[in-house]
Parts: structure tokens; C-alpha cells; sequence
């Protein structure tokens, strides 16, 4: 297993995974990870089992270089390489990008997503508000949560 940057050419399988992953709230196109992974203060990584991706996720960076926060975007595993701990791994990368600046860093989650609830509580996210209907067009309701400022400098 290698974790890897993605690029354009890993986006059309991003949006199969999405597909698979979320198909009742309006999973990314291939367009969408294309221009996702055009952003400078974006940063999408992968996880490959030789050529394979079996997992992806992505966050940005928001606000001022020197008090910046971030966002994870999305994240998900390949159904049938879930209970791996690719999620974990791929979480702890990002957050390792996150802590060498000491930004906050925010996402949302399903309400109903316990495995991914634990999760991000185990990375130290606690849970800060609700979004009614945040998921579309299905409706469901997600959970803000964020992790502290920390610093390794």
C-alpha cells in the first residue's frame, strides 16, 4: 500500500467510488474531482494498492496563510477494502499536513454514519453543531465537528 497525491487521471475513479459510496447525496463527478484537484489550496490524496485506488480524500486550506483553518471535503473507501483502517490512515495523513501549520480543521458527517462518527471522535473531532437537510437531494442531516489548532513546529 502507498499513499499517493492524486491528479487528474485518478478523478474518474473517484467518482465511481463516490458513486458506490454516496448515491443518494449527489456523488462528485469526475468534472467536479478535476477541478477539486485544480485548486491551489486543495490537496487530494490516495490510497494505492499498486495502481489500484482503493480510497481518496481531500482537504483545503481557508483563510490567511498565517491563521488558517481547513476543511475536509470528502473522504471514502472502496466498499470492498473497508474495516482496513484506509480511512484512519488516510485521515492521519492530512491531519499531519493540517498540524505542521496549526490550523483548526472542520467537516461534516452524516448523523448516521457511526463508523465514521467514531472515527473522527478517535482523531479528536468533537461534534459542534447540526445541518438540518445538509445532504441533497436525500435530505439527511449532518453533524459540524471540528479538531483544535495544533502545532508540530
Amino acid at each position: 500500500m502507498e499513499i499517493r497525491r492524486l491528479d487528474f487521471s485518478n478523478a474518474a475513479r473517484c467518482a465511481e467510488l463516490e458513486q458506490q459510496l454516496f448515491p443518494e447525496d449527489n456523488p462528485w463527478s469526475r468534472d467536479i474531482f478535476v477541478v477539486e484537484f485544480a485548486q491551489p489550496n486543495n490537496l487530494y490524496l490516495g490510497v494505492f494498492d499498486g495502481d489500484d485506488l482503493l480510497a481518496y480524500g481531500g482537504i483545503s486550506q481557508l483563510g490567511p496563510r498565517h491563521d488558517p483553518e481547513f476543511e475536509i471535503h470528502t473522504i471514502g473507501v472502496d466498499p470492498d477494502h473497508r474495516r482496513r483502517g484506509l480511512g484512519r490512515l488516510l485521515m492521519q495523513q492530512l491531519l499531519a499536513v493540517v498540524d505542521s501549520t496549526g490550523g483548526e480543521v472542520f467537516l461534516e458527517v452524516r448523523t448516521d454514519n457511526e463508523a465514521a462518527i467514531a472515527l473522527y471522535e478517535g482523531l479528536d473531532f468533537d461534534r459542534i453543531g447540526e445541518r438540518k437537510n445538509y445532504y441533497q437531494p436525500s435530505g439527511a442531516d449532518a453533524y459540524t465537528m471540528k479538531r483544535p489548532a495544533r502545532s508540530e513546529k
